[in-house]
């Protein structure tokens, strides 16, 4: 799909918006702009920003229920930008002139981000190229093995796409195929050695000897095992472990090359809309609109910063704190000597008139994503004037209500909302469990037990992948437990322990 070219009075205002950037000393990629209908865009948004994807059904469904949410008025896409070189960024045609001068304003500084922000360093800039060469290999496996079967396991491998490592976005991920090495002569404990025998016991207490034969039956342990160190990227591990045919690998490889183009955005949501925000609102009020615009402009601005009730809207958060950090280094409220200050009054009159605030939001924006920004940046004063506060349901009322407005509750759930993308954090351990050829995962628990519908779910996809019996194991309701999937049927136990697996 191909929208349209920008018609001149579009490429004046274009033009004009890139002037204020520049000289705003943001540096973004060029930006290509093409217009499109509200159906375009639907379908554009639905495929992820990339129309040249392979096909499969839940671009589909999601191209629906985006349709149908426009048609009841329920939400619109104003915009879209993909991170390329160049950018490419879709209008509406029937957004008013205002509207367009704001989107515009708004990708740039999307641009900026995608291009300055070192989670983003590593990321395929040729991805639109990369995205149609993944849909010509799907429609090449599907012409030779048939729709239904590249289509079904398509589904096993997008239902798992999240299973990879975020940590691993600055170096390749290590090999997960089992070394083949010669057989090495079992080792026995070295003692201290004595001339002495009646010292021998003495300078050798049994205690330490059969401590470090401990030592050595672990790693004797972890040698033999596959793999021998916990692995993050599942899929890799399935990639190179699994008894896949090679169309079937390719698959995965195809499911696994999007899913860590996609990481970094979904690692910097709140930065890159907050970032996106404060230069459209910044270009918008001190630059680019007109007197006339300007009632226009503010309701058009507040849909987008509007709070639902129960939901973190990152257009607003991260606008906020950056907002809240260029005054705080303008007023030099930070350091030793602001932190330390206990005087109330005082730290509402404090300013040092540093006017480091521009300057500060820029680092930020080079080197923080969203838990490191939240982590170091979301204050006390910061969720007290935003009125943060969690929630949850009431199992008493069946009610969903404030639970707690203690900042620390509030940080710490925030944090643990975002860190790695919202998901339970999940590791291979071992791919041959009780020498049966079973995998076994591992939930890293923190506090939040698995729902256990998705994980029956996602057992099931994996056996469908790995073609022997999965497990995980886990804690329910503070129990170490072990649910596994054999193909047919459903199992769960309690174990005395997930440390010894």
């Amino acid at each position: 799909m191909r929208g349209m070219a920008l018609p001149p009075h579009l490429v004046e205002m274009q033009q004009q918006i890139r002037e204020h950037v520049a000289e705003y000393r943001l540096d973004p990629f060029e930006v290509i702009y093409e217009l499109v209908t509200v159906d375009q865009m639907n379908m554009v948004a639905a495929y992820g920003g990339f129309p040249t994807r392979y096909p499969h059904w839940r671009f589909g469904m999601e191209y629906e229920q985006l349709a149908k949410s426009h048609e009841y008025g329920l939400s619109k896409i104003y915009e879209l930008v993909i991170n390329t070189d160049p950018c490419y960024a879709y209008l509406i045609d029937s957004n008013s002139l205002l509207q367009q001068k704001l989107v515009m304003a708004h990708v740039y500084g999307h641009s900026d981000f995608f291009k300055n922000n070192v989670y983003f360093g590593t990321t395929n800039r040729r991805m639109l190229d990369v995205m149609a060469n993944h849909a010509a290999r799907v429609r090449r496996h599907m012409d030779r093995h048939g729709v239904d079967d590249v289509e079904n396991f398509m589904d096993a491998c997008l239902s798992i796409e999240n299973l990879i490592d975020q940590r691993a976005l600055f170096e390749r991920p290590p090999s997960t195929r089992p070394q083949i090495t010669e057989e090495e002569e079992p080792k026995s404990v070295r003692e201290i050695p004595t001339d002495r025998p009646y010292l021998r016991d003495y300078m050798n207490p049994k205690e330490f000897v059969e401590a470090e034969r401990k030592k050595l039956e672990d790693e004797a342990k972890r040698k033999k095992r596959f793999p021998e160190r916990s692995v993050r990227d599942v899929l890799l591990f399935l990639m190179e472990n699994g008894p896949l045919e090679p169309w079937e690998a390719d698959c995965l490889d195809i499911v696994r090359n999007e899913a860590y183009y996609f990481a970094p955005q979904a690692q910097s949501k709140i930065m890159n809309e907050g970032w996106a925000s404060y230069w459209h609102s910044t270009i918008m009020t001190e630059k680019a609109l007109n007197d006339d615009e300007l009632l226009d402009y503010a309701d058009v601005h507040s849909a987008t910063m509007g709070v639902q009730p129960g939901r973190i809207n990152p257009y607003k958060l991260g606008l906020e704190l950056f907002r809240d950090i260029e005054d705080r280094w303008n007023k030099g409220r930070f350091g030793k000597e602001y932190d330390e200050c206990d005087d109330f009054a005082a730290r509402k009159r404090w300013d040092r008139q540093l006017g480091l605030g521009r300057e500060k939001i820029f680092e930020v924006r080079k080197l923080y994503n969203d838990v490191t920004f939240i982590d170091e940046f979301l204050t006390e004063d910061f969720a007290r004037e935003q009125k943060l506060f969690t929630y949850g349901m009431n199992r008493s009322s069946g009610d969903w209500e404030i639970q707690s407005r203690e900042f620390r509750d509030v940080k710490n759930k925030l944090l643990t909302q975002l860190t790695n993308f919202g998901n339970p954090i999940i590791d291979v351990i071992d791919g041959n469990w009780e020498n049966r050829g079973e995998l076994l995962l591992r939930h890293g628990h923190d506090g939040v037990d698995l729902q256990q519908d998705w994980a029956q779910a996602t057992l099931e996809n994996l056996y469908r992948i790995w073609r022997r019996p999965t497990a995980i194991a886990t804690k329910i309701e503070g129990k170490p437990t072990i649910l596994r999937f054999d193909g047919s049927s459903h199992g769960e136990k309690t174990v005395s322990s997930l440390e010894a697996l």
